[in-house]
């Protein structure tokens, strides 16, 4: 009898992930219910502060420069998979011309679907700010996976076993996988295997200090980001050395 490895199994076994059922995988979150009743309690107090001194003025400058550059809505809106599995409504500021793929097809370096102000809203993730409000509505937290479109979801699930595992802490507006490189589109396998390997070590290993130094590292990044961009720096060089996409099973190294 011949046995097959899939790709997904080969990854697994160099990056040392043991499976394991589901009831094993749940307990993860369900030994850390007063760390997640704290966590919820820091992200309404974190997205208010946000929602009131920030949105409250970057929402109005940035729908003037979005109408000015491009014909459609301020905010994107797109279902998406929440925790356990439920979709929820999830906000962003609109980056794209208004097309038929927007809910189907990811967006891919110098797409042509992307504006002007959009690429800038990209790169300097100023369009997931209106996440805040999903914060604060419950759909999100600050830190957790990154939320996927349905389609992305039911596709990644069906190459890499016990993917939705993901889905048991509510999506974050960044992540683990998000500040160690692994931002925008999915170019191969082994860029979504790696993503699920941060997301999965994070749910695993999830506490407030790990949280805080998550929020940390991608306010610096985005200020690293920003200052390149204002400065005429590439585009190549807007991620530090640090946040360039590698894997390894830890954070000791997110300074």
């Amino acid at each position: 009898m011949i046995t097959t490895i899939t790709p997904a199994q080969s990854f697994e076994q160099k990056a040392g992930y043991v499976k394991t059922n589901l009831v094993s995988l749940r307990s993860y979150v369900v030994e850390k219910r007063n760390y997640l009743i704290f966590k919820r309690l820091f992200d309404i107090v974190l997205s208010l502060l946000i929602i009131v001194f920030v949105l409250s003025w970057l929402i109005p400058v940035i729908a003037i420069l979005i109408k000015l550059d491009s014909r459609g809505p301020v905010f994107f809106v797109q279902r998406r998979v929440g925790r356990f599995g439920r979709s929820f409504r999830c906000l962003k500021f609109r980056t794209m011309v208004v097309n038929e793929y927007a809910n189907t097809r990811q967006a891919t370096e110098h797409d042509m679907r992307i504006t002007r102000l959009g690429n800038f809203l990209r790169v300097s993730n100023l369009d997931e700010f209106p996440q805040f409000l999903n914060v604060l509505l419950g759909h999100m937290s600050v830190v957790g996976p990154r939320p996927h479109m349905h389609a992305d979801c039911k596709k990644f699930s069906s190459l890499i076993s016990h993917y939705k595992f993901r889905n048991m802490m509510r999506p974050g507006i960044t992540g683990l996988a998000q500040v160690k490189g692994y931002r925008g589109p999915t170019r191969n396998f082994e860029s979504i295997f790696h993503r699920y390997q941060f997301d999965a070590f994070y749910i695993r290993n999830a506490n407030f200090w790990l949280d805080m130094r998550i929020v940390r590292k991608t306010a610096a990044q985005t200020f690293q980001i920003l200052w390149l961009k204002a400065t005429g720096k590439s585009k190549r060089s807007a991620l530090p050395p640090s946040a360039q996409p590698q894997w390894k099973g830890s954070v000791k190294n997110l300074n």
